[in-house]
């Protein structure tokens, strides 16, 4: 609709976070079966920020991947990476972009961090359980791999993305006040 704000917010925060995930997957550090990558902080940047409607872009990211665009780890795409190790967490961005989304429509700063560490625990348990499914080995075996080697990295995701979420509601918070204070003037 003409005028509607909010949806031009989605909308221009939906391109944004789908590059930020696109540029978070090409800084890797190579790890077997999955590597490790800064897509795990966007996605929970982007529930911080977009709140429930970060499903949209994990969902289109996950899509123009599938369809060929080269947005995936280290610029592959196509649905065999689903059908890879890797997978299972991605489907796993989309349940963490929800559950974080949801706990950041909160006030309670508790509840926020709790819905980062959810979200964070999703995308790993996700993971896992494909890596299990997809390779044939026990869960056990999976957690080793696929998510012991990624503790002390997804606990400092959780932080920069609580941190940056909050410097750039409170730059939201200044802009807005500035905006009163102007119309006031005029």
């Amino acid at each position: 609709m003409y005028g509607d704000i909010r949806r031009t917010e989605i909308i221009y925060q939906t391109a944004i976070f789908i590059a930020l995930f696109a540029i978070g997957s090409y800084i890797v550090i190579p790890m077997v079966p999955v590597p490790v990558t800064l897509q795990t902080l966007f996605i929970l940047l982007c529930g911080c920020v977009m709140k429930r409607h970060a499903a949209i872009p994990a969902v289109l990211y996950i899509v123009l991947g599938t369809l060929g665009l080269p947005l995936f780890h280290q610029m592959t795409s196509g649905p065999g990476i689903l059908m890879g190790p890797t997978g299972g967490y991605m489907f796993g961005f989309i349940i963490a972009a929800l559950i974080v989304g949801i706990a950041c429509e909160r006030k309670s700063k508790t509840i926020k961090i709790a819905g980062l560490v959810l979200g964070s625990a999703a995308i790993t348990a996700c993971g896992v359980i494909w890596i299990s499914i997809s390779t044939g080995l026990s869960i056990g075996d999976a957690l080793l791999i696929g998510a012991a080697p990624f503790v002390i990295g997804d606990i400092l995701k959780i932080a920069a993305a609580y941190l940056i979420s909050e410097r750039i509601k409170s730059a939201d918070e200044e802009d807005s006040a500035d905006e009163s204070t102007n119309e006031g003037t005029d």
